[in-house]
């Protein structure tokens, strides 16, 4: 019996934490692309591809914790499955959420940093004399 439970739990909580991950992967980075685009300056292929490479990385690194965390110790009953359930989904979600401020932290300084650069570029274009 407590392997079956423990079994049962592993057959829960793989696709739960694998769900949660392609659900927060895919907003981040659905709407992560806007600011991709205002970061390389409306340059779409790299925008895309920069997202793309992102996304992958993310991908890799929330199902890698996803699996890492995976080991479940010697379940007895069904309260106990559902504890070491919610243990495991709730502390994957919190990491996933961590994560998700991470890459947001990030858009926004690629963005500050793009907007830096345009308003020094054009600080400069001001400065040069036009040569007639």
């Amino acid at each position: 019996m407590t392997t079956d439970l423990t079994v049962t739990a592993y057959f829960i909580y793989i696709p739960v934490a694998l769900v949660l991950t392609w659900f927060v992967a895919r907003n981040l980075f659905k709407n992560g692309l806007v600011y991709m685009r205002d970061i390389f300056n409306g340059r779409e292929e790299i925008a895309v591809s920069t997202n793309q490479l992102f996304k992958t990385g993310f991908y890799l690194l929330n199902v890698g914790f996803a699996l890492w965390i995976l080991k479940m110790y010697q379940l007895e009953n069904t309260q106990e499955m559902i504890e070491a359930l919610s243990q495991k989904i709730g502390g994957f979600s919190i990491y996933l959420g961590v994560v998700l401020f991470v890459n947001l932290f990030m858009f926004f300084r690629g963005k500050k940093a793009a907007r830096q650069n345009r308003e020094a570029t054009e600080r400069r274009a001001r400065m040069i004399p036009n040569a007639e």
